[in-house]
């Protein structure tokens, strides 16, 4: 394992990764990199599991063949170098055949997650102006509510449609890609901001050598590795890293196409003998829940797990260590960056409970004032990036919207954090979700955490409400566990249990128990939505004497 100081001192990128990064390549193609690159290498490129337990290997030499076909069916609807197609496909071998061959096209694939209902689906394909958008028979009907819907391939499409593997055969044999510079886009995401509407951001082709950095330094990808990626790719961790990540490497990924469950997950783990998992810490605290029923039957298997998207609660990784044997590491990243802040798999540094470690290779993250002055260590602010002196950040702004993120040469993440002593980095929260409470700064991670580890509480949301005496009062919304019931002495016993593992000051005053929380479809938990029920009931409750 390199040490991480000297990783960074002799980061240093091949003439062909520096000359994408400054855009002077005009010799990249994202499927040419993600497959060609690999045929002939006999290892596998794609291991599908079905819900049925029904599995199927592809290799890259299958997968160049296959895209190389689509890409000329979507070349028959007009799609050029540049132009958008979108994917609305749960993890099939269809969606990544859509994926490489619209790369190959040099054209921008934009993934629309499953989940979505039809309006959500009509702003983004509105937004980006795709040309064709490829999507199976369980959710062609969401289009039909989609107004200016473009040209729809389904597979196994209705008599009179355009249907995928039909045209896949009947299509011409080659296709030679498209190549482009490292500053053109190859995706199209969306991101899941807390107000407003999603906005777009292009992500351009230099972006895999970003990619390839996470996977091997933080993810510690290995080619003895059977990889599983459980994130969808129809957001951006699974996009990122569960296809043009490991495939750039020329790495199997694995697609399950069922939903998560603990069995699931437990039955692919055992059955495809993964030893490199990488996921949510939602999923986590599922299998956590579970007990010996998940860590039983895949106990020893497992050799490095990695966590992103939400910190990593401190008893989910006692957790992994004492019941699965196995070091699961706290990831941080954005759509907007990828993930820059990690702790290492493949990469020796100290790590501390709560911290989100270290910047990747090639970045240089900081923590800012409000003056957007550097902070030393202990003291809060913004995450930021150094744009100067990141060579591997290849954010550029929000596609045809203004950004008010880029401030001099820094990127502000809006994510409060603190340096520690030793150059790691702990997430507070994002910055509408601290706390002002009686003149103290409360982050909401570490009650949520003091929460988790209360064998009552398997959720818990914690917000600031708004209160005339303390500025804000800590309110905590927990699911509890099986076998538990809420009640006064419940709440109490969990406001003492927090008192005592945190401060005096950092325990919620006010306990709701829920049924589930408000989370974004890819598992991010939605504070702000609480925060607005609350300000919600108090005007009501300010409103009803008057009216009386």
């Amino acid at each position: 394992m390199r040490d991480y100081a000297e990783a960074v001192r002799s980061f240093e990128l091949t003439q062909t990764a520096t000359a994408a990064l400054h855009g002077n390549l005009a010799a990249l193609n994202a499927c040419v990199e993600c497959c060609d690159r690999h045929v002939g290498s006999h290892r596998p490129a794609l291991i599908w599991e079905g819900r049925d337990g029904d599995t199927q290997r592809y290799s890259f030499d299958q997968l160049q063949a296959l895209a190389t076909r689509f890409a000329n069916v979507l070349k028959a609807q007009g799609v050029q170098a540049g132009d958008r197609v979108a994917g609305l496909m749960p993890r099939t071998p269809e969606l990544l055949v859509t994926i490489l061959a619209t790369w190959r096209l040099g054209a921008v694939y934009q993934p629309l997650f499953t989940a979505f209902g039809p309006k959500a689906i009509e702003h983004r394909l509105e937004q980006s102006h795709a040309k064709v958008v490829v999507t199976d028979h369980g959710n062609r009907c969401k289009l039909d509510e989609v107004v200016g819907c473009p040209l729809v391939v389904t597979v196994g499409a209705a008599a009179g449609e355009l249907d995928f593997h039909q045209a896949l055969e009947a299509a011409h044999s080659v296709c030679e890609p498209v190549m482009r510079t490292g500053d053109d886009p190859f995706l199209l995401m969306f991101t899941s901001g807390t107000t407003g509407p999603a906005k777009p951001l292009e992500v351009p082709l230099r972006a895999i050598v970003a990619f390839q950095g996470y996977m091997r330094d933080a993810i510690d990808l290995q080619p003895t590795d059977n990889f599983w990626n459980l994130a969808d790719p129809g957001w951006a961790y699974g996009l990122y890293y569960a296809v043009t990540g490991p495939l750039s490497l020329g790495h199997a990924t694995t697609f399950y196409d069922g939903p998560f469950s603990v069995d699931s997950c437990a039955r692919v783990i055992a059955k495809l003998g993964i030893t490199n998992l990488a996921g949510s810490p939602t999923a986590y605290r599922m299998l956590i829940a579970a007990g010996d029923d998940f860590s039983a039957p895949i106990k020893g298997r497992l050799r490095a797990v990695s966590s992103a998207g939400e910190p990593l609660n401190p008893e989910v990784i006692r957790w992994f260590a004492d019941e699965l044997g196995v070091t699961i590491h706290d990831h941080y990243g954005q759509t907007e960056l990828g993930m820059v802040l990690c702790n290492h798999h493949g990469l020796q540094h100290p790590v501390q409970l709560g911290s989100a470690g270290f910047a990747i290779p090639g970045h240089r993250i900081v923590v800012l004032d409000e003056q957007g002055r550097e902070l030393p260590a202990g003291r809060p602010g913004i995450l930021a990036v150094d744009r100067e002196q990141s060579p591997l950040c290849w954010f550029g702004g929000y596609h045809g919207l203004p950004t008010k993120a880029f401030v001099g040469k820094y990127y502000l993440s809006g994510d409060t954090v603190e340096l520690n002593q030793d150059g790691s980095i702990s997430f507070v929260g994002r910055s509408d979700d601290v706390i002002t409470t009686s003149g103290y700064r409360v982050g909401p991670f570490d009650v949520e955490s003091a929460l988790i580890e209360h064998p009552a509480v398997i959720e818990a949301a914690v917000i600031g409400k708004p209160d005339p005496e303390r500025t804000e009062l800590i309110k905590a919304f927990v699911v509890l566990a099986n076998g538990y019931k809420g009640s006064a002495e419940l709440e109490e016993t969990l406001r003492q249990h927090v008192r005592k593992r945190l401060y005096a000051h950092a325990y919620p005053r006010e306990i709701e128990f829920v049924s589930e929380l408000p989370k974004t479809p890819s598992g991010k938990l939605q504070r702000f939505i609480l925060r607005n029920q609350e300000v919600a009931k108090q005007q009501a409750q300010q409103a009803t004497p008057a009216s009386a």
